[in-house]
């Protein structure tokens, strides 16, 4: 059975997507990449797709994260500033739990981020519920963005 991990989803079959890899023994993030060139013009925000999704257990999430030389080096920021990724976001619907990485860019100049470029960092954790918790018993996600609450 799987446990927690990425894989590509339908559309970017075959595109040359790398599954993200932790760099180092002790990186807690695993580094997403653009699946495409996306331009962020100054002011603006972009939606990047990472051509990925994520599957984890039920009780856990995957945050994601600025690397920070996007932040530092480029002027970009998460427009969310961390990113939420629920268990049931995979494999729904609507955008089959395709990962989009948010970033606004505060600069004054345009931002070109190339396919191929590491852009985030995803960090799968453990989370806890209060007594009583009736999530459980709710509805099913069929939608993606924003799709909880509606």
């Amino acid at each position: 059975m799987k446990t927690r991990g990425f894989e590509i989803v339908s559309k970017y079959q075959g595109r040359g997507i790398d599954l993200p890899q932790r760099k180092t023994a002790a990186s807690a993030g695993y580094d997403l990449q653009a699946a495409r060139t996306v331009v962020v013009e100054p002011g603006q925000l972009a939606m990047v797709p990472t051509g990925l999704k994520a599957y984890m257990q039920s009780d856990e999430v995957l945050t994601i994260h600025i690397r920070s030389s996007m932040a530092i080096k480029r002027g970009l920021m998460l427009a969310n500033h961390v990113g939420i990724v629920d268990a049931d976001y995979y494999n729904n619907e609507e955008n089959e739990g395709h990962i989009f990485i948010a970033l606004w860019n505060r600069g004054k100049a345009a931002v070109t981020i190339e396919g191929g470029e590491r852009i985030a960092q995803g960090i799968f954790m453990k989370y806890l519920a209060v007594d009583d918790d009736e999530a459980g018993a709710g509805e099913v996600r069929k939608g993606g963005f924003g799709s909880t609450g509606r």
